[in-house]
């Protein structure tokens, strides 16, 4: 009888360390990944004179006065559906991406990939390349291992704390919450946020790499419903690379086996450590890494380059009946593309059409309900209204809101006497503030209720207006 043998609820993670190689899509991977960083790190130091009324940070999210600043943009809490256009942009970006050339956002942009990126490239500049790191990892705890790891894991911590202090001066001005949260001055959520994106960092940069993106992120599966056999992948060319042999043998055997001599090179420069010659599998990120590798050693060996090239599945069973390869640039356009791409435009249209027609200046109003009106002691009747009048721009500007209807019909506010009450109001509306305003409309005796409009209308040379309907409430309705 046989005895049973104990197995565990999942695989113990083997490392991952990546050898070093060059070729374009490498040289792709270094220019988005100090892309992206310089972008994340930079941006919010970067000013933009917005004149004296207006914070001069390029990118600002400004959480106390309900504001989003980016360059010459400013966007209101009402006007949410803006940014919520661009996150279904950004959603439909992924779509059409994906579409086009498979998992490339995994492989090259995505905060995970790049972050990991760049520890990988930390560990190789301090440990050696991928035969240094192993015997690292395999050697005993010993104090020699103990400071570099301790070496090698505190700069890893400075690039976690780097990325969560980066990440807090998005929400306030960058070079005055730096100099408090230093001087230990800054609130309490800046520390509380610093520390947890610190953490976050550290580890799933640090330690947890691809397992973050095999395990943890979601987006991997949705990305492998939306491919399909049209879509552009990274691919072993199976019927070109088969059977593996080395170059002795094959040398021995001509025409008896395929290009691949089995280097493992695809895998030794893998960052998830995969084997793509299995085939499309959940652990592959697009970054055609394992193209630069392969493409080497097809050159190195005098034979074509393309074992391991992007392609799609209809196009490897055309190469592979023998017809000539498909240029990548005709594989990108294919009808789903097409569709993706119409949509993100039609939807980028639509937000620029509404960002460069909306109005600077607004009138809302709130027109009280109890009492509805009130009976005066010469006849007359007064209603009582809030004005909220809204001032887009970043200086104060002069407004004047005018009774339009109602005949014979005063009105007055909270900071004016009854007497000087008329059928218009000339009120100075701060910088980039909605201003409440408390008004009372005063109609002369004998007058029915009826349908009658507020009208604003700016007072400086840019000019533009607004126009608010409301109801006149009397004890005859």
């Amino acid at each position: 009888m046989s005895t049973p043998v104990a197995t565990g609820l999942y695989e113990k993670r083997k490392a991952v360390c990546p050898s070093k190689v060059d070729g374009k899509f490498r040289r792709l991977k270094w220019l988005v990944m100090l892309g992206c960083l310089a972008v994340y790190y930079v941006t919010p130091w970067l000013r933009w004179d917005r004149g004296p009324y207006a914070p001069d940070q390029a990118v600002l999210i400004d959480m106390a006065n309900r504001r989003f600043y980016m360059f010459s943009i400013e966007i209101w809490p009402q006007e949410f559906y803006l940014v919520a256009g661009l996150l279904i942009m950004a959603g439909i970006g992924l779509f059409l991406v994906t579409s086009a050339v498979g998992r490339a956002w995994c492989g090259y942009a995505c905060p995970q990939t790049v972050w990991t990126d760049l520890y990988q490239h930390l560990d190789r500049f301090l440990d050696g390349d991928r035969n240094a790191q192993l015997r690292l990892e395999a050697a005993p705890w010993g104090p020699a291992k103990i400071a570099r790891r301790g070496f090698k894991w505190a700069i890893y911590l400075a690039i976690a704390m780097s990325t969560g202090g980066a990440w807090i001066l998005y929400f306030a001005d960058a070079p005055t919450l730096w100099r408090e949260f230093w001087s230990g001055e800054a609130a309490s959520i800046a520390y509380s946020t610093v520390a947890v994106l610190t953490a976050t960092t550290f580890w799933f940069g640090g330690f947890m790499r691809e397992q973050v993106c095999i395990y943890m992120c979601p987006w991997p599966r949705i990305q492998s419903a939306m491919l399909d056999e049209k879509s552009l992948i990274v691919t072993y060319k199976d019927w070109r690379g088969e059977p593996r042999a080395s170059i002795k043998k094959a040398e021995k055997n001509p025409g008896a086996f395929g290009d691949c001599i089995d280097c493992r090179q695809c895998i030794a420069v893998c960052p998830t450590g995969i084997d793509i010659r299995e085939g499309a599998q959940i652990g592959c990120i697009t970054c055609a890494l394992c193209i630069d590798a392969c493409d080497r050693v097809m050159k190195d060996i005098g034979r074509p380059r393309g074992l391991i090239d992007y392609a799609t599945l209809e196009d490897s069973e055309r190469e592979k009946a023998g017809a000539p390869a498909t240029s990548h640039l005709k594989l990108i356009w294919h009808p789903r593309t097409l569709v993706y791409l119409a949509i993100w435009c039609a939807i980028g249209a639509g937000l620029l059409f509404a960002l460069g027609t909306r109005k600077h200046i607004d009138l809302a109003i709130q027109k009280d309900r109890n009492p509805p009106f009130m009976l005066l002691s010469q006849g007359e009747v007064r209603n009582a209204w809030t004005f909220k009048l809204k001032n887009m721009e970043n200086r104060p500007r002069p407004m004047k809101v005018t009774i339009e209807g109602l005949p014979g019909a005063v009105m007055w506010t909270d900071s004016m006497p009854r007497e000087k009450a008329a059928r218009e109001l000339s009120i100075d509306v701060p910088p980039d503030t909605t201003l409440p305003v408390r008004a009372y409309v005063m109609a002369p005796a004998g007058t029915a209720g009826q349908d009658f409009a507020f009208v604003l209308a700016a007072q400086d040379a840019e000019g533009g207006g607004d126009r608010s309907e409301t109801h006149f409430s009397t004890p005859g309705e």
